[in-house]
């Protein structure tokens, strides 16, 4: 019986991947799929962006991770695609009856390719670059520890001995999880939240020739595992925290206990999973949980929520805003779903 279900719900899964993939050209301007070798459960754009001369198109990198099976070596990944220029031709010699669009932009073109794979202990459960410097990216490992890598300073073929060698080892938690933020404010501030319901703080900028360092700061206050953490972008000091206590707890590094959550609210009536400062409203914050609803709170109310999101029909993992329009927030969810909302 057990089989039989799993059969059902593979083919209900490629029959919904079939109708969204025939639908595309309709729905998109663009769509560029690449199916990686493993699983990635971590992706994130870097800031680094070429023009080649006399191209039609760009060269934009991005950070991935893989998650292998148990005797396979898992990787820090960073790929590289072509996506075409705003102001980019169409040729019209590309059109295609069929489907009623232009596919000058083809495969050749929008190709996603691995250009530097660096040996990771166990599964990356999430990468993010520093916003200072973007050759730095830290890594949420299986381990309890945080990695800390300069890609610059390895090659673009890993070592065939498998061994991992980050340029720095953050040690705080007791367990392994996927809540991490650098500061966009101070250089080499690092947050991470993990199974062991703390949350740590790293100034790696403090570290002289060690190859270790220990947190600087730990939050303990959430009952249970913390799921995400997130600097506020608009304030320094600030910073947010969800867990599957069912709170959102926001700190403030200047407040005579900083220890102490400043506000907290039960925000869900699941865990939640995730949360996201809005970039251009200081006061605004998405949460996502497994409830399956995304929620806004205001900060100067947060004992009610702003507005609930009641569309997934799995658990929420991931919510973020558009880095170019306030109003634009996207969610995603077990159920192989990503949406985009417009509040206004």
């Amino acid at each position: 019986e057990e089989e039989f279900r799993a059969e059902v719900e593979e083919r209900l899964i490629n029959e919904e991947y079939k109708i969204w993939k025939k639908n595309t050209p309709f729905l998109y301007d663009l769509v560029i799929t690449h199916a990686l070798e493993w699983p990635s459960l971590t992706v994130q754009w870097l800031p680094d962006r070429t023009e080649p001369a006399g191209k039609d198109h760009s060269v934009q990198k991005m950070v991935l991770g893989t998650h292998t099976s148990d005797n396979e070596p898992n990787y820090l990944m960073l790929a590289q695609v072509q996506l075409p220029l705003d102001d980019a031709e169409a040729d019209a010699r590309h059109y295609d009856d069929d489907h009623a669009d232009i596919g000058g932009f083809g495969a050749a073109s929008g190709k996603v390719q691995i250009v530097q794979q660096i040996n990771h202990d166990g599964e990356v459960n999430r990468a993010r670059y520093m916003p200072q410097n973007s050759f730095i990216i830290a890594t949420k490992t299986v381990s309890a520890e945080v990695y800390v890598f300069d890609y610059s300073k390895h090659p673009s073929k890993p070592p065939l001995d498998g061994a991992c060698n980050p340029d720095l080892r953050l040690k705080g938690h007791n367990s392994e999880g996927y809540g991490l933020s650098w500061s966009i404010f101070k250089e080499g501030h690092l947050l991470s939240g993990s199974d062991d319901a703390q949350i740590c703080l790293w100034d790696i900028t403090a570290n002289g020739k060690n190859k270790t360092l220990d947190a600087y700061q730990i939050f303990k206050f959430h009952d249970g595992v913390v799921e995400d953490v997130a600097w506020h972008l608009r304030h320094e000091y600030l910073f947010g925290s969800v867990g599957d206590d069912h709170h959102l707890l926001i700190w403030d590094m200047r407040s005579p206990a900083p220890t102490k959550p400043v506000q907290s609210v039960v925000a869900h009536q699941g865990e939640v999973n995730c949360l996201a400062f809005n970039p251009f409203n200081e006061w605004v914050v998405a949460t996502g949980s497994t409830d399956k609803t995304v929620k806004l709170f205001d900060l100067r109310k947060i004992d009610t929520s702003l507005h609930t999101f009641d569309c997934h029909k799995e658990e929420v993992f991931q919510v973020g805003w558009s880095p170019k329009n306030e109003t634009i927030l996207a969610s995603c969810c077990l159920g192989r779903r990503l949406m985009v909302w417009d509040l206004s």
